[in-house]
């Protein structure tokens, strides 16, 4: 069971080093992120980005290493050397530029939070773990393919939830959803006040063309598919506005004046 475990971390440890290693490595922000990080605090602006791509090289160094073969516990060590040196990084980060962003698995600016340290432990046990494989990662998903790829999917959806500069992948749109499904008016049927509708209109320039005609107020109100048609009197006709019901869009209005004897 140990054997299995730590045969297929490998896997796990070596994607996500050579995810966050080409971010930095290839990134077309990274040296927007390499600024946004507080590696910028810890060894200058003039040197940030330099270290910045240093660092992903050697991410993507030790990716290399963990997956290809022979299986060996130096590998191991090395990628539990680096874990460590990812939590240490995140303490200095926390408390010398806690408004600083990570720069560890995206462009995107996140400070450093408890999920960044969640994250970094994760990469510590299952770094720990690989170091007492004896097998080259292959061989657990030969003998237990089906256990092996639902350990690592289980393995990388944790790191997924723990990354914070991945939330508009999944967190924002299942927040949507959540929200779309569970909403008090969800499936319910919507009608826009009137009084949104005449608020459109008064700030359109077809009711300020012809607002120094108008002698009512609305006089009447219908829809009609995506349009809200109100009617006003300017007394020899009727002034007809045509109003996006469904949208604001003030631009969009429309008037025609109808003499009053061909609505008769």
């Amino acid at each position: 069971m140990m054997q299995w475990l730590a045969g297929a971390q490998p896997v796990l440890v070596g994607g996500v080093l050579a995810w966050a290693g080409a971010i930095k490595v290839f990134g077309r922000s990274a040296e927007l992120a390499a600024r946004r990080s507080a590696l910028r605090r810890l060894v200058g602006t003039g040197r940030v980005f330099a270290v910045y791509r240093a660092v992903g090289g050697v991410e993507l160094a030790v990716a290399t290493l963990l997956v290809l073969p022979p299986a060996h516990p130096a590998k191991g060590i090395a990628a539990l050397v680096l874990a460590v040196g990812m939590v240490g990084y995140l303490g200095y980060a926390r408390f010398a530029a806690p408004e600083s962003s990570c720069g560890c698995l995206g462009e995107k600016h996140t400070p450093v939070r408890t999920r960044s340290f969640a994250r970094a432990g994760v990469l510590v046990l299952a770094s720990g773990t690989a170091m007492f494989a004896m097998d080259w990662w292959p061989v657990p998903f030969l003998d237990r393919p089906l256990a092996t790829v639902g350990l690592l999917a289980a393995e990388a959806a944790l790191v997924v939830v723990l990354s914070p500069e991945l939330d508009g992948v999944w967190l924002v749109p299942l927040r949507r959803l959540r929200l779309r499904i569970s909403h008090p008016l969800a499936g319910r049927p919507f009608e826009i006040p009137l009084e949104s509708t005449v608020q459109q209109l008064h700030r359109s320039a077809a009711y300020r063309a012809v607002a120094d005609q108008l002698r009512s107020d609305l006089l009447d109100s219908w829809d009609e598919g995506e349009w809200r048609m109100l009617t006003y009197s300017t007394g020899p006709a009727t002034a007809v506005f045509a109003v996006p019901r469904l949208k604001y869009d003030p631009a969009q209005v429309k008037v025609v004046l109808v003499d009053e004897e061909v609505l008769v």
